[in-house]
């Protein structure tokens, strides 16, 4: 029994060597920078106390091979002292361990919030219209193929239906992408701009469990916060908020060999949030649902290669925007506005005409190996001792906000709306007509 086994969520050893940079990527995400002395402190208390327990057990050893029965006995009474005593310490190190946020890269700019982001390019301009531009809602309205009002009824606010030919492109989408992730020659395209040479390995696509276990989305670090969650009591189970949430424990517990690295994965999901922090923001239309479907990226690859994976991975999603000939801008996310176990962060915003503005459709996390440590994911090296695999995930299309992205961009003044050429085999027409 090794009461003294810990799986860290940011390694223990890093923070003790690094406890400046530690609290200023704390407090940089926004969270309170104190939690790392007073994990340091406990980290003193806890090696101290299990030095002493590991000694008495030891002794323990010796004293019965002895039969020194009256030794035996007062070393046990120690142990049944100190033994919950560490249980107890070692609980409140765990607890606070797994508050410490993930530590940022490099080119990661410090900032409070959303407003401190950064554009790092653009693609194409914004299309001129001769007409005032309708916003998704109503061209859906108009064409039948957005529906809330019913939703509303039958589920409440927030909700949709997408209907005929609208229904139809979410599965011209599923189509288009997946062809470009398992097309080798496609992939080794993109990956030789990030580096000649660098792996095409196609994504194996995957339909995960939509369901997931507490203790898992803890692993994951993405169970916080709560209150954006859907729980169902009686199972103790947690409806995801993405694809990634049960692609990335699958190789929980597992150690990969050097050479099947990259692993790569592409998983199609419902997705649930209960946007509780977003009261009277985007409550028209199908922008900020509750229930919506993703297209998310998951991948596992040894440490050296986790950014040029990211970028090979942003070179994905700025490939199917080209292709569907959609204006965007890829922006680097500040601190104040990075997920906890987040190392570095793009997104993708998408030209929104009805509102007439750069919106969100793609993110792009790379985790390093914070949630490998909690899962228990390693990597049998060839020529050095195992390691963590480093993660990243991202998403490849938010279906409904890239529905909305293609309409306003596509709309014509007759309320009709162009079908983008890459999806036109899958959808059998070139418009959209009332």
């Amino acid at each position: 029994r090794n009461i003294g086994y810990n799986r860290d969520m940011l390694d223990i050893n890093f923070i003790r060597e690094n406890p400046e940079k530690v609290k200023k990527a704390t407090s940089a995400k926004q969270l309170d920078s104190s939690l790392v002395d007073e994990l340091l402190k406990l980290d003193l208390k806890r090696r101290a106390l299990l030095k002493e327990i590991e000694e008495l057990r030891a002794e323990k050893n010796i004293v019965s091979k002895n039969k020194d029965i009256e030794k035996g006995k007062e070393i046990k009474e120690k142990l049944q002292k100190l033994e919950p005593e560490f249980a107890e310490l070692d609980k409140k190190y765990k607890d606070i361990l797994w508050q410490i946020p993930n530590v940022v890269s490099d080119d990661t700019l410090e900032g409070k919030d959303e407003t401190e982001n950064k554009v790092v390019r653009k693609w194409g301009n914004p299309k001129k219209f001769e007409f005032e531009p309708k916003d998704h809602l109503v061209l859906g309205q108009v064409l039948g193929i957005i529906d809330t009002e019913t939703a509303s009824k039958v589920s409440g606010a927030r909700f949709g239906y997408l209907k005929g030919d609208l229904a139809l492109m979410q599965f011209a989408l599923l189509q288009f992408a997946l062809g470009v992730l398992t097309d080798e020659k496609v992939l080794s395209e993109i990956a030789d701009k990030i580096e000649k040479g660098y792996s095409s390995k196609i994504f194996i696509p995957v339909i995960p469990p939509v369901f997931i276990k507490a203790d898992v989305f803890e692993k994951m670090a993405r169970l916080n916060p709560k209150e954006e969650r859907y729980y169902i009591p009686t199972d103790d189970l947690y409806l995801i908020g993405s694809a990634e949430h049960t692609l990335g424990p699958m190789h929980m517990d597992e150690t990969l060999n050097e050479t099947d690295l990259p692993k790569r994965y592409v998983g199609y999901s419902t997705a649930f949030r209960r946007e509780a922090g977003s009261y009277g923001k985007d409550t028209k239309g199908i922008l900020r649902v509750h229930q919506f479907d993703k297209l998310e990226i998951e991948t596992f690859t040894t440490k050296e290669n986790s950014i040029k994976e990211q970028d090979f991975i942003i070179g994905i999603q700025e490939y199917l925007m080209q292709k569907l000939e959609i204006p965007y801008q890829v922006v680097s996310i500040c601190t104040g506005d990075m997920g906890k176990p987040d190392y570095r962060q793009l997104d993708i915003e998408s030209w929104m005409p009805g509102q007439g503005k750069y919106r969100e459709t793609h993110t792009s996390d790379l985790m390093t190996d914070y949630q490998a440590r909690r899962l228990g994911t390693k990597v049998r090296r060839v020529s050095r001792e195992n390691e963590f695999v480093h993660m990243n995930d991202a998403t490849v299309f938010a279906i409904g906000r890239t529905i909305i992205a293609i309409m306003e961009n596509y709309q014509n003044e007759d309320g009709s709306i162009t079908i983008p050429k890459v999806l036109q085999k899958w959808m059998g027409k070139e418009k959209i007509t009332p």
